[in-house]
């Protein structure tokens, strides 16, 4: 078994799709803008995340035509410098909000939102101590 993907389902589809590609920098398969899908991968490793339109999932999950509340998902992505990734999506719009700071003796971790609401969690995984 692998893990193909984390896919969000979100309402507005261009919102989200500029904030993946365009703030956080995540490199678009195919660059369909409009939707209703597009699967964003970073510079290096294999996981990506995918956006779909939640519309279309909702003929075939009726449920899913209800207005999504609350925190559904955490979205993970690590980063070598996390200060200096911080700075540089702060420039393309991004709000933090919370760090960059400590959550382990082995991480630092900053916060911040797509225009869903969906979490994002920026990570620096610092070296283990032997």
């Amino acid at each position: 078994m692998e893990l193909a993907q984390v896919r969000l389902l979100v309402s507005d589809f261009t919102a989200c799709y500029r904030f993946y590609a365009d703030v956080l920098g995540l490199k678009p398969q195919s660059g369909a803008t409009g939707g209703p899908y597009e699967k964003f991968s970073p510079a290096t490793g294999s996981a990506g995340i995918a956006l779909q339109d939640r519309s279309m999932m909702a003929e075939v999950l009726d449920e899913l035509g209800d207005t999504a509340t609350g925190h559904r998902s955490l979205v993970v992505l690590r980063v070598d410098d996390l200060d200096a990734y911080c700075t540089e999506i702060t420039g393309r719009g991004a709000t933090l909000l919370h760090g960059p700071a400590p959550m382990t003796e082995r991480m630092r971790v900053a916060h911040l939102k797509d225009p869903e609401g969906n979490l994002v969690e920026l990570q620096e995984w610092l070296l283990l101590r032997t």
